[in-house]
């Protein structure tokens, strides 16, 4: 932990561990995993000695998503060990683990995320149009600038995240340092909160003042309210995200292009979450299926010599 606040120790991909990755580790050791091997030396954990960990969790409730959480720490130090020569086998690797089956998220229609933006309270309405236009975290929201927002270029340049303690921070990974396309909706929606605002240059395009970023409950409050009052579905910042993706998708990005806009890392990220799409678009599907069957049996046919007239 303390390599981890210092710069020391480093994620897999080289990069510094968030202060929010470091909070969750250092809840996880001293509640959970301290408890559980405090006073095993390292050459002495088995991997039957974290299957049991593993299994008490599940036999508290713990839910699979948590779990895997929780055992992120281990992983990390016998990762480390391994490397280091200190042990030759890594006992957290091969386990039986509960399958995380998380619910699927909403994704809105065109017309629906439109609705949701125009019934959401006026101060919030640019920033709903972000997160389902432009597919922002919403740290990346939070510590949005606009210093950041090019109307010029027609992008919005996502370089930071926030975190509530810490403040201001880098972006979540080198690639969530990104140049988002600003379709022409946000483009309106960012114009009219900018004049509204009359922020600029480094002021935070959606904080509750030029300085202070918005307060994600409050702001969820109230966008629920007025859902609700105008009798919508709502949606989460996260689903918002989801929805920006798949209309990416939807509008023909190559996976090269989304991941990047989406800001992954690994383009397997957004084959695995993001490759799905709109609901209704199954029957587009099938027709472009069709038309590249009957070009492939068409030209079949064209190839095949004619037949002579006694076969």
């Amino acid at each position: 932990l303390a390599g981890m606040r210092d710069g020391s120790v480093l994620t897999r991909s080289g990069g510094r561990y968030r202060p929010a990755t470091i909070r969750s580790y250092d809840q996880a050791i001293r509640v959970y995993i301290v408890p559980a091997i405090v006073g095993r030396r390292l050459h002495d954990v088995r991997r039957r000695d974290i299957q049991g960990f593993v299994d008490r969790l599940r036999a508290d409730g713990l839910g699979a998503s948590t779990i895997h959480n929780k055992l992120d720490p281990l992983r990390v130090m016998f990762r480390r060990a391994v490397r280091d020569d200190v042990i030759a086998v890594d006992p957290t690797e091969g386990l039986d683990m509960p399958a995380i089956r998380g619910r699927r998220d909403r994704i809105a229609t065109v017309a629906d995320a439109e609705a949701l933006i125009d019934a959401a309270p006026r101060q919030d309405r640019a920033m709903w149009a972000c997160a389902f236009y432009a597919g922002l975290r919403r740290g990346e929201l939070r510590a949005l600038r606009w210093r950041h927002v090019d109307f010029d270029a027609g992008v919005i340049r996502v370089e930071d995240g926030w975190d509530d303690q810490e403040g201001a921070q880098d972006a979540k990974t080198e690639a969530g340092r990104r140049t988002v396309p600003m379709a022409g909706a946000l483009r309106r929606a960012l114009a009219a909160h900018k004049l509204a605002t009359g922020r600029a240059d480094d002021d935070l395009v959606f904080g509750r003042s030029a300085s202070l970023p918005f307060i994600p409950s409050t702001t969820r409050r109230r966008a629920l309210k007025a859902w609700e009052a105008a009798g919508l579905e709502p949606l989460s910042p996260h689903e918002a995200r989801h929805t920006c993706a798949s209309y990416l998708i939807a509008a023909g990005l190559n996976p090269k292009q989304v991941q990047t806009y989406i800001g992954h890392s690994d383009i397997r990220t957004t084959f695995n979450i993001y490759g799905h799409l709109l609901p209704g678009d199954e029957a587009k599907a099938a027709a472009q299926l069709d038309v590249l069957l009957d070009a492939g049996a068409r030209n079949l046919r064209e190839s095949r010599p004619p037949m002579s007239g006694g076969s």
